[in-house]
């Protein structure tokens, strides 16, 4: 096939949205949304999300043509973000289902009420896009900054829930994910958005010089895998001297983690996985988030078994909850505790929670119907911001629980730490798609700051990564053991950790600049 007869096929079947009314508008609209969650981990199918960005235009040309194009926008938007979040977060459900009876029956509120609100922000995305609609490649660049502001928004009201953004959709490519070292997720989601936008400039329609920006689109993004690919070619691998870390993973089924039947096994079982022989000991023990099956305050033998995993030198990181009684009601934290030498050094309380999980927003009128926190029906209480402790024998070190690690320029104390360290418990979601979804998030994070992070999952995965986000060594998905690593040096400071979102706003300028140009005349 040449090339006229491809770009006649295109034509075709790029003017099939334009032409969509009714029903069948709003039905392609989650169609196209659902296909483009197949970018994300485990599918990592990016061109998807490319074309249903395209799709997205395409539909918002032909609600801005017709009558009620604003609340047609709305509705095609929310359609569209209804069939992203119903596929690329379907594993949610499975943390109803730990405590069945308990739980279960939230399950189908849940799948309406999760995608359907997030979905919110993509309806007043595609609503703000037509107010401002304009014929030619100024509604590309309007749809990208728009939009790109939409995920930050999505990422920061009501506490913010940044998953799956644009940028993940590079999944299969860590050379393209490099990019984010200097733009960030935001930014480079921001350039995802607008070059999938651009590729409805193949529609009908559209002038060929019009076309020079999806051809443009692609030479920034092979541009971005070169330089990413050069970037690992040449990479830094050099360890911390004198740091051996050993990354505990129990694998305890969620249901029998805090079962009372089961308590002196899981401890056990955290014990023994921490003192097995190793070629050289390990000098800092890692356990994943509330690994003890109980709060360490209240059990002496656990804090004994503890000074003996520590008496020699070693450090133990984990995450643990705690209890804190001050006369009045007893307040829990998902906390962060270090020891060594068989004593505690630090600790520091989850400052970010998980909203259902741990916490109830609109906390009234939601006990009153019969909904409570899935992690836990008492709630957590929150801690104050990312911390940085001195780590005896290591570099200073910033502990991130489970959820921590999904905010860009959120994950680092003060002073800048030499490495994170992240515990979680992806058991709650699933055998798939959730774990993997939340490990390509963390490998994103290394990337954007330049910083090792050592990863402890309960049931997986956990895994080393180095400053360019690569693994280094892993323990996948339902298997019990230990992972036995050296600690990666930390990588300059990229630029993205040094400027941070001024970038992205230099973007947003920019996009916004296009957005205003002047049209010539045979475009209006």
């Amino acid at each position: 096939m040449n090339l006229r007869a491809t770009l006649a096929l295109a034509d075709q079947l790029f003017s099939v949205p334009l032409h969509l009314r009714g029903l069948s508008r709003f039905a392609f609209a989650m169609a196209t949304g659902a296909a483009g969650a197949l970018a994300f981990e485990p599918y990592r199918i990016f061109p998807l999300l490319l074309l249903s960005y395209a799709g997205l235009v395409l539909l918002l040309d032909g609600a801005s043509a017709g009558p009620n194009k604003l609340r047609n926008a709305f509705w095609i938007g929310w359609s569209y973000g209804f069939g992203f979040f119903l596929v690329g977060l379907y594993w949610v459900g499975y943390a109803f289902l730990v405590d069945a009876q308990e739980h279960a029956w939230q399950l189908p509120f849940v799948a309406v009420l999760l995608p359907g609100g997030l979905a919110l922000f993509f309806g007043l995305g595609a609503l703000l896009c037509v107010v401002i609609w304009r014929p030619g490649l100024q509604r590309i660049f309007a749809f990208a900054a728009i939009f790109a502001i939409i995920e930050w928004l999505r990422g920061h009201v009501l506490t913010g829930f940044p998953w799956n953004l644009p940028a993940y959709g590079w999944a299969a490519s860590p050379a393209v994910l490099q990019s984010a070292s200097v733009f960030g997720a935001y930014g480079l989601s921001l350039l995802t958005l607008l070059f999938g936008g651009s590729l409805a400039a193949f529609g009908r329609g559209h002038k060929r010089r019009e076309r020079l920006l999806p051809i443009l689109m692609t030479v920034v993004f092979v541009g971005f895998w070169a330089d990413g690919e050069a970037r690992l070619a040449t990479s830094d691998n050099a360890m911390v001297p004198g740091v051996r870390l050993r990354i505990v993973q129990p694998d305890t089924p969620q249901p029998e983690k805090y079962d009372p039947r089961y308590t002196l096994r899981n401890w056990a079982r955290l014990v023994d996985l921490s003192v097995a022989p190793a070629a050289q000991p390990p000098t800092i023990i890692v356990w994943p988030e509330a690994a003890p099956p109980f709060p360490l305050e209240g059990v002496p033998a656990a804090l004994s078994d503890i000074s003996k995993i520590t008496a020699r030198g070693s450090v133990l990181m984990t995450g643990t909850v705690r209890i804190e009684q001050n006369g009045g009601a007893p307040k829990f934290y998902n906390s962060f505790a270090m020891f060594g030498a068989g004593r505690l050094l630090a600790s520091s309380d989850k400052f970010h929670l998980v909203p259902f999980g741990e916490y109830l927003p609109f906390e009234t009128t939601l006990r009153a119907i019969g909904i409570t926190e899935v992690a836990a029906n008492t709630g957590f209480s929150s801690g104050a911001g990312p911390r940085t402790f001195s780590v005896p024998g290591a570099p200073p070190v910033t502990p991130l629980i489970c959820y921590e690690i999904i905010f860009p320029r959120a994950v680092t104390g003060t002073p800048r730490p030499s490495w994170l360290v992240n515990m979680t418990d992806d058991s709650w979601f699933g055998p798939n798609a959730g774990p993997k979804q939340h490990l390509l998030i963390a490998r994103v994070r290394a990337i954007e700051e330049g910083l090792p992070i050592a990863r402890a999952a309960n049931s997986g995965i956990s895994v080393m990564i180095d400053g360019y986000g690569r693994i280094r060594s892993r323990l996948d998905l339902g298997l019990r053991g230990f992972l036995d690593s050296g600690l990666p040096v930390a990588l300059p400071i990229t630029p993205f950790a040094r400027y941070g979102n001024f970038i992205l706003l230099t973007l947003l300028v920019l996009c916004g600049g296009a957005t205003l140009w002047p049209q010539s005349r045979n475009e209006s």
